[in-house]
């Protein structure tokens, strides 16, 4: 026994490296040498990259847009670290959310403090957008609510604010110490579903970009902040300082947006996005050549040449974080089996991984990963890991003793008892926790589009994003029959893996 503990130790110790080589090698994600530009998973920021990308690349750079890569804190760590190179950002959430631990009043304070991350901040684009606190038109005249601190008078209304206002310097709770609010029924959601809430009467007040196309077009009512709690947030762009050298000519034409995009133009650019539903890079190129005579020809991709890009990337994330998965599990399983006091440590630590929310468990992979696939595949390879390990362990300690002692009396040893007894005996409960790990890494695998990785979450970001079902059912469908495919095709499996007797027993 002695003997099978001390192999599979060096085993897996041979696995996690090859495990860890794979997630860094995944080529097909690499950045290799382009310019990589930002945004955040909101409109206004996706139009700010796309206008940025588009007018890098008239400068003969090879560029590439990562859209929709999530809140403030991945890309501004995603910039630090070199994954990109530009992104959209606005000075007010600098001061308070990203830099919040130091007293910055001015731009030139936070030029200056930008410099040990050796990241530089651009001139104004030319527009504010600070956050708003409003609710629907009809609902602010009937209770007769005009400025934030009239809510003070209503702690039954329902708040509802984006995740990353909820936690934020300038967010929610500051807010509420400034204005004394008594409110309870506050909720965390995403930004654009809460548009979709506020408009189902599901929500009473959320917090407003100023220069949201959907204030006008629901008619909605922004409150007054008569306690001057929002600072100005001037839209700019931070990039790494090294472009200055590396791309002179590219930040010669970036700096041409400096002072050259009003908030009504912002809005209207918005307005064509989110309310007319033009693409995000028609409506770029189109502000880019009324704007500069900027010209560049813009192809929109088809439904079938989308969906295969992200089938291919959403399949090799799969691939690589269930194989690994796989080859850990099956002997962590084994080990647990044979030991049984290793075995309740092994199987609570992977239970206990199991319990993490699938977000939180892809934002603790950032650190050590960065962003893009790599964490993603890392995070799915944990997912995966408890339904085999399981079953592996179910499937052995379930072999009747009969069947054990037999083995021993025809002087078998562990590793030939193991490999054409045991493993064969067990192998229908493991493929069925193979096929549960499948079907759980094919839905989490959706998330990883928040971090840049891609595959069918990415048009189901953009749907929810933009309000359009048919972009959701884009990414949803085609991750539904991944599921159903590789179940049908592990039933196939099965007939060849499970000893013939053992089927007709089933």
């Amino acid at each position: 026994m002695n003997f099978i503990w001390f192999n599979s130790r060096k085993f897996l110790q041979k696995i996690l490296l090859i495990g860890y080589f794979l997630i860094f090698t995944s080529t097909v994600y690499a950045k290799a040498d382009k310019v990589i530009v930002g945004s955040k998973k909101f409109t206004e920021s996706v139009v700010l990259g796309e206008i940025a990308a588009q007018l890098i690349s008239g400068v003969s750079h090879d560029v590439e847009h990562k859209s929709e890569l999530g809140g403030t804190q991945i890309l501004f760590k995603a910039l630090e670290q070199g994954e990109i190179d530009i992104y959209p950002e606005y000075t007010g959430t600098i001061r308070h959310e990203i830099l919040r631990k130091l007293e910055l009043h001015s731009d030139d304070d936070i030029a200056e403090a930008l410099e040990p991350y050796g990241i530089k901040i651009s001139a104004p684009l030319g527009f504010n957008n600070t956050y708003a606190i409003g609710l629907r038109e009809s609902v602010a005249i009937k209770l007769n609510l005009k400025n934030i601190s009239d809510l003070i008078k209503h702690p039954d209304l329902r708040l509802g604010f984006s995740n990353e206002f909820l936690n934020r310097g300038d967010g929610w709770n500051s807010l509420r110490g400034v204005y004394g609010l008594p409110h309870e029924n506050v909720r965390g959601l995403d930004h654009d579903l809460a548009y979709r809430a506020l408009q189902n009467d599901d929500l009473d007040v959320m917090e407003f970009y100023s220069t949201d196309a959907e204030i006008v077009y629901y008619n909605l009512f922004a409150l007054n902040d008569d306690r001057k709690h929002f600072p100005i947030y001037n839209a700019v762009f931070l990039y790494r300082e090294e472009l200055l050298i590396s791309h002179p000519k590219m930040m010669e034409a970036l700096a041409t947006l400096e002072g050259n995009i009003s908030v009504d133009l912002i809005r209207k650019l918005n307005s064509q996005v989110k309310i007319e539903g033009i693409s995000h890079t028609i409506v770029a190129a189109e502000f880019l050549q009324e704007k500069f005579d900027f010209e560049i020809t813009v192809t929109e991709s088809t439904l079938v040449s989308r969906v295969a890009e992200r089938t291919g990337e959403h399949l090799i994330m799969v691939l690589i974080g269930l194989i690994v998965g796989i080859i850990v599990a099956i002997p962590l399983g084994i080990v647990s089996a044979k030991k049984p006091r290793l075995g309740f440590f092994i199987l609570g630590f992977v239970g206990i991984i199991q319990t993490l929310p699938a977000l939180a468990l892809l934002v603790f992979m950032i650190p050590i990963f960065g962003i893009y696939a790599p964490p993603a595949i890392a995070a799915l390879f944990l997912y995966s890991l408890l339904p085999i390990v399981r079953n592996t362990h179910t499937g052995l300690i379930n072999i009747s003793s009969e069947i054990q002692e037999s083995a021993d009396a025809l002087g078998l040893r562990a590793i030939n008892k193991l490999l054409l007894i045991e493993l064969p005996l067990a192998s229908p409960t493991i493929l069925a926790g193979i096929k549960t790990a499948g079907v759980v890494t094919i839905g989490f695998a959706t998330l990883g589009a928040l971090i840049g990785a891609g595959g069918y979450g990415q048009p189901i970001l953009t749907g929810i994003r933009l309000d359009n079902y048919g972009l959701i059912l884009e990414g949803a469908v085609p991750a539904a029959l991944m599921a159903l495919i590789f179940q049908l095709n592990f039933d196939l499996l099965e007939r060849v893996v499970v000893p013939k007797g053992l089927r007709l027993k089933q």
